[in-house]
């Protein structure tokens, strides 16, 4: 079996995606058993300045140090379950030490698998307006919307005051239900949650419309590539073709 490096930039979406990983293990081979996974990772308060800076190559370069710790640890690969961090990791550079599996693409895969055609995007506000998932999404023709300013604002609120830092309220939930509500009358046919974090709050149960977990698809993915179900990714950070 491959090594899984997981590099975190908020806890909560690691812990979540470190534990569905080993799941999966449990699932595929049998109780106690998953593949071998590594994580690292600095508090996301280190790195806050940058975001709000938008200084990229700061924060490739903290990611990149994070990876060859991930390197230096054995990892064959790893995914970073923060889909924020992708925006730095698209971003122009040294190639990363070890291949990466990148969140967007495996969202992407996963919508065009369900054939859906017009994608909500809830996440950061640098996430909602940022290119990961017009990308992603898009060389797969598939169309996405995020949330208009108010609504953005909502959404990001929620998730730096209280999802990364643990806390899920009824409020939270409704506030964000309302939004998938709007998302789904302006035409969008399912809803990615590209917050790490998020699906601790929204569950399909609760959704108005078809839910992307991608933290649960990313680790999911990551066992397969481990396992041998699923290539061995090539991206090395930069922009994707």
């Amino acid at each position: 079996m491959k090594h899984i490096g997981i590099l975190a930039h908020s806890f909560e979406g690691a812990a979540l995606c470190y534990r569905t990983m080993c799941l999966e293990g449990v699932e595929r081979l049998g109780a106690h058993r998953h593949p071998e996974i590594t994580l690292t990772g600095v508090g996301m308060a280190d790195l806050l300045p940058a975001w709000d800076t938008s200084d990229l190559p700061a924060l490739r370069a903290a990611f990149f140090e994070d990876a060859e710790k991930l390197a230096a640890a054995g990892c064959d690969f790893f995914v970073c379950p923060d889909n924020t961090a992708h925006i730095a990791l698209e971003s122009p550079g040294e190639p990363f030490p070890i291949p990466a599996l990148h969140i967007g693409e495996v969202v992407a895969d996963e919508a065009q698998r369900r054939g859906f055609r017009k994608v909500g995007i809830l996440g950061t506000r640098f996430t909602m307006a940022g290119p990961v998932y017009p990308g992603a999404l898009g060389r797969r023709g598939i169309g996405c919307l995020a949330p208009d300013e108010a609504d953005r604002k909502t959404v990001d609120d929620i998730i730096f005051d209280e999802l990364c830092l643990g806390v899920f309220t009824d409020g939270s939930r409704a506030a964000y239900v309302r939004i998938i509500e709007k998302l789904k009358a302006d035409g969008c046919d399912s809803v990615a949650l590209v917050c790490t974090e998020i699906p601790l709050l929204i569950t399909a149960d609760v959704s108005p419309l078809s839910i992307l977990d991608s933290t649960r698809l990313l680790a999911k993915a990551a066992v397969e590539v481990a396992l041998g179900e699923r290539a061995m990714p090539e991206w090395r950070g930069g922009p994707v073709e």
